[in-house]
């Protein structure tokens, strides 16, 4: 009976043994066939070719390219050339693409999308009326100071639209617009706003300003345009108040080529523009561009620096021919009373305005000239040296109206 009990074990032990391995056996086979159905071997090489042969971006962009690289791949060329043809071609394009887009012109009118809509907001009750009365030119002299033009400006402009239209008998109030226009160009077209350089000798052009307009920045645009220009530009780091500037100089100056003239932090400004004039007199350099710290206008003694620093470049007969108030657009009418104080210590000759490309009141050219007769030279409209521009009166005049 023990012995049979032992056989029947044994069997039922081998039995159980057996079954494993058919489970065994069965579920390697399923696994074998899911992963053989969810990645075939030929499909995943075909895509790691694809993926070589056609990124997503360059077909995307360049359909033609992908069409030759079918082609190119049903002809059993190498795989390497192919790659190598189409970066160079794709290369080409955007160079080409580049290269247009460089010789685009920038368009002052395509930067002054805040101060055109607020502007021509401001005019759309004055010319959306049927009639013309006093309450027409009230509302146009309010649009005006909306605009930021400032009082005495948009009193000016409105008696001169006034005028002419009891001239020409205009009664539409839609025709009013186009004699604004008229005499905005007016106003903006008696200036000569190139940045004069000296007849012989260096030329040095000074800049001013309070804080934070963007002084230092505008320097380094220009010392890059006008080093593209073949000039040679010295920088004087006049600002030895503020570590940051003379650095943020000494960057823009290896990008353009241009010389530094700096000083210990804390130096006298004068030392600097001094060694600035005769560094640019013994490498017979073409300009000098001064950057000096920003101040208050309300600051006595700080404007008194600024009147010695010019009487250091003025002994060089002729060296100065521009002294440019950096303004920041957006504080509007404030800007106006800075160019007033500045004006009077240093005889500003131009104006820089800068953000104007992030602001509603661009108005404020208008009544710098207005009032000061202080023109308008250059212009920043964005973070690039491209972006900043000369000051066009009749496109921004064109741009205020939509045009």
């Amino acid at each position: 009976m023990s012995n049979l009990l032992l056989v029947l074990i044994v069997v039922l032990v081998a039995a159980l043994v057996a079954a494993a391995a058919v489970i065994g056996y069965r579920v390697a086979v399923t696994r074998r066939s899911q992963s053989t159905q969810l990645v075939p071997r030929e499909t995943k090489e075909e895509r790691n070719e694809l993926e070589v042969l056609a990124p997503e971006t360059d077909t995307a962009l360049h359909p033609d390219l992908a069409e030759q690289q079918v082609a190119d791949t049903d002809s059993g060329l190498d795989s390497k050339s192919v790659i190598e043809d189409v970066l160079e071609e794709a290369t080409k394009a955007e160079a080409t693409q580049a290269e247009a887009t460089k010789a685009e012109p920038l368009r002052l009118r395509d930067r002054l999308g805040r101060t055109r809509a607020a502007f021509t907001g401001a005019l759309a009750g004055v010319t959306g009326r049927s009639t013309i009365d006093d309450e027409t030119w009230e509302s146009l002299e309010e649009a005006l100071i909306l605009a930021d033009v400032g009082v005495s400006t948009a009193t000016r402009l409105v008696e001169a639209v006034r005028a002419s239209a009891k001239e020409a008998k205009i009664k539409d109030s839609s025709e009013v617009e186009a004699l604004l226009r008229q005499e905005i160009a007016l106003l903006l077209s008696p200036a000569d706003r190139t940045l004069q350089m000296a007849g012989s000798g260096p030329t040095v052009w000074m800049f001013v300003g309070v804080n934070g307009v963007g002084k230092t920045t505008t320097i380094a645009k220009l010392a890059t345009r006008e080093g593209a220009a073949g000039r040679h530009v010295v920088l004087a780091a006049a600002d030895t108040f503020r570590a940051a500037a003379a650095e943020q100089l000494g960057i823009w100056a290896e990008r353009s080529g241009a010389t530094l003239v700096r000083g210990d932090e804390g130096a006298d400004p004068g030392s600097v523009v001094f060694n600035a004039m005769a560094s640019a007199n013994s490498r017979g350099a073409d300009l000098v561009l001064v950057d000096t710290a920003g101040r208050l206008h309300t600051k006595v003694n700080l404007m008194e620096e600024l009147k010695k620093l010019r009487r250091i470049v003025d002994k060089t007969p002729d060296a100065l021919t521009e002294v440019i108030l950096v303004l920041d657009a957006t504080t509007g009418q404030n800007g106006l009373t800075q160019a007033r104080e500045f004006a009077a210590a240093v005889e500003v000759t131009g104006v820089a305005l800068t953000k104007l490309d992030g602001t509603a009141k661009g108005g404020i050219v208008l009544a710098i000239q207005s009032e000061l007769g202080i023109p308008v030279k250059i212009v920043g409209v964005g973070e690039g040296p491209e972006d900043l521009i000369p000051f066009d009166p009749e496109e921004f005049a064109a741009a205020l109206f939509g045009e």
